[in-house]
């Protein structure tokens, strides 16, 4: 079951319920809904003007009288920035396997739709990002796979961030697993990844990480023809290397990582301090900001 139409929408909805988790083999599952960046806003009947924001209650009501059956939610993209037509049939069958395992006397009712989602506006919560700038050579986060430039962080396992500063409360994780959720951009993909915080690494601060929070440093749209998953050009075995030229007049050879480090956000001329012992910082939103 895939998605149906899209529909133009300028504005981006008041409110909607963020959807952070998709649970496997559910019939959310079967849609192309995805965490993170989709808030179901309505249903299909249901008005698009944005003086109109989504009642949780009412919506509960639609899709429990839509067990069995098609129910077309209306779901909004803060990639795309619009709102398509999704096609799901709620239902309770696909967790009762799960249910006959799990403890007696417990009566909640299973999900109807397997998506867990939060009431919020749209418009803020994608803003509550933490851009991946540089990552420090033998660090936790490159242990764990994290991409300079490449990588967001969106939340964790915890929630989402809703907050600056949220993502800098690591130090109970100390030696212990973070969990977070981290999206590619360049392979437009959603990933968990296993951070582990220590003093012990070898370098300075507890991840290795420099990371800029803030309008400058929004996860940006997507192309509207990638295929979500698909190899980016420059990444493909058979990209032109001559494409990527250095003019022979310029020497190589002699210069300086420094050098390199202090390219590496021309967005706001912010050379990223690698390394910072404890939790305090100063940042604007035009800023990098350093972790630990």
């Amino acid at each position: 079951m895939g998605a149906g139409q899209s529909t133009s929408q300028a504005h981006t909805p008041p409110r909607g319920l963020h959807v952070l988790r998709v649970t496997p083999q559910s019939p959310a599952s079967q849609t192309n809904i995805e965490p993170f960046f989709d808030f179901v806003v309505g249903f299909e009947g249901d008005s698009f003007s944005s003086d109109n924001a989504i009642n949780a209650s009412e919506l509960e009501k639609i899709v429990e009288s839509h067990e069995g059956r098609v129910l077309n939610l209306l779901v909004w993209s803060s990639k795309s920035q619009q709102t398509r037509v999704v096609p799901i049939i709620p239902s309770r069958t696909w967790s009762s396997q799960q249910n006959e395992h799990s403890a007696h006397g417990n009566d909640a009712q299973p999900s109807l739709l397997g998506l867990s989602m939060r009431i919020c506006e749209p418009e803020s919560a994608s803003e509550n990002v933490w851009h991946v700038l540089d990552v420090i050579e033998g660090s936790p986060a490159e242990s764990a796979g994290l991409v300079p430039m490449g990588d967001w962080i969106l939340g964790w396992s915890g929630g989402v961030l809703g907050a600056e500063n949220d993502f800098y409360d690591v130090e109970a994780h100390v030696d212990k697993p973070l969990r977070v959720y981290v999206y590619s951009y360049d392979f437009d993909t959603l990933r968990e990844v296993v951070l582990i915080p220590n003093r012990h690494w070898g370098g300075e601060g507890l991840l290795g990480c420099v990371f800029g929070f803030g309008l400058l440093h929004r996860i940006p749209p997507q192309p509207l023809d990638k295929v979500p998953g698909s190899i980016p050009l420059e990444l493909q075995e058979d990209f032109e290397e001559q494409e990527l030229f250095v003019p022979a007049d310029i020497e190589t050879h002699g210069s300086h990582p420094q050098d390199w480090q202090a390219n590496r956000i021309p967005a706001n001329g912010v050379q990223p301090r690698l390394a910072a012992e404890n939790t305090h910082f100063h940042s604007t939103a035009s800023q990098a900001s350093d972790l630990m």
